[in-house]
């Protein structure tokens, strides 16, 4: 008898041939941000995680790992019945239970081999828990209890199944550049793009002295919530003030913001050529604000080599809100330091620019040189964070 963590994944199992790389990048990740804390096994469809020490840390790690759906703290038991009862017992045994709780046991057999089947298993085990518990009382629909069985060369019975975050593994989709600020949506697209197996590589654009050095730690601290979600890479930074002087003295300002997001994408473009990524990331919203009309977006993504990804383009405001406190980004977020984009907002920015005119604007600007000076001096800053 043994106690580990069983761990449930989702779409992984429906890959067909490609389910053993999903399987394997999986497993990376899980060793990466638990490596040192115990044994990773596998077999028949589920991983085992043997932590050396309490569970408790593992669990609320586990659950911020994409790609599992499910994380249990179990007991292994041998095939045998006396043993599955005496486990089901003693673990139900510790608990707490008021008069009247409902429960229901819920059996998985994929070892047919076993002489009980899962409706015997479940009936049996829930008759002996009736007996040893008097205040149990049966609920098949909706229990305040459930005791969970699976069959496979051994027996894993577990009472508290935890969510995991479903998705794909990170870094099964490749990789994007996210341009990422001290807002609340990019960081949020970010988790998105990691949820889907994207290795995020976050992209900075600072205005130093236009912005203060506590608007640059706000995005570290955003880039260091991300990587407890599997963000691998440190924050990539670039310095855009000079780019910004230029377009400042030589831009009508209501344009600013739209030729300001157009430098960016062709410096994400730069990135993501010197690091091999595949896609850039932004967290527009489509109407969120005047840079986010069709024709807004039209005229910064039509400078990109490489697809870009919007994973909130459809979303309410309050939607991203929500997902921000949900993920431990929001409370940063609203922290009232100002981005370099904040800074140069134009009272009036165009709405519905047309590409023509912005293109003939771009004719007076000479920024090729800063554009390439600029990424030879990113800034690659690592990110401390508190894996305690």
């Amino acid at each position: 008898m043994s106690d580990l963590i069983l761990l449930r994944y989702g779409e992984l199992g429906l890959k067909g041939h490609n389910r053993s790389f999903f399987i394997k990048k999986l497993r990376q990740n899980i060793n990466r941000i638990l490596q040192g804390e115990g044994n990773l096994t596998q077999a028949h469809g589920r991983l085992f995680f043997h932590p050396a020490q309490s569970p408790d840390r593992a669990i609320a790690r586990l659950q911020q790992v994409f790609g599992l759906v499910g994380v249990a703290p179990a007991r292994e038991v041998e095939l045998d019945w006396e043993e599955i009862s005496g486990a089901a017992e003693e673990m139900v045994g510790k608990k707490d239970l008021p008069e009247k709780t409902t429960f229901k046991v819920e059996t998985k057999r994929a070892n047919k081999s076993f002489y009980l089947n899962s409706m015997e298993i479940s009936r049996n085990l829930g008759a002996h828990l009736l007996q040893k518990f008097p205040q149990l009382q049966v609920d098949v629909h909706q229990p305040q209890l459930k005791v969970q069985v699976e069959i496979r060369k051994k027996a894993f019975i577990y009472l508290n199944d935890y969510p995991g975050p479903g998705g794909l593994p990170v870094g099964t989709g490749g990789r994007g550049i996210l341009l990422v600020s001290g807002g609340i949506d990019s960081p949020v697209a970010g988790w998105m793009m990691l949820k889907r197996g994207i290795d995020v590589i976050p992209l900075h654009f600072s205005s130093p002295p236009y912005t203060n050095e506590r608007s640059l730690e706000k995005v570290k601290d955003l880039v260091g919530v991300l990587q407890g979600w599997g963000l691998k890479y440190p924050l990539y930074n670039i310095n855009f003030t000079p780019i910004q002087e230029e377009l400042i003295q030589k831009v009508p300002g209501d344009f600013l913001t739209i030729l300001m997001r157009r430098m960016m994408i062709r410096l994400g473009n730069m990135v993501a050529a010197r690091e091999r990524g595949k896609c850039l990331i932004t967290g527009e919203s489509l109407g969120q604000v005047a840079s986010q009309t069709i024709e807004s977006l039209h005229s910064t993504g039509v400078l990109a080599n490489s697809p870009v990804l919007k994973p909130l383009i459809g979303l309410d405001k309050q939607d991203i809100i929500k997902m921000a406190q949900d993920i431990g980004t929001y409370d940063i977020s609203i922290q009232p330091h100002e981005d370099c984009c904040q800074v140069f907002v134009p009272s009036h920015p165009v709405t519905r620019p047309r590409l023509k005119d912005i293109e003939e604007i771009e004719k007076g600007l000479d920024l090729e040189e800063k554009l390439k000076k600029a990424v030879a001096d990113l800034e690659k800053i690592s990110i401390e964070v508190d894996s305690s």
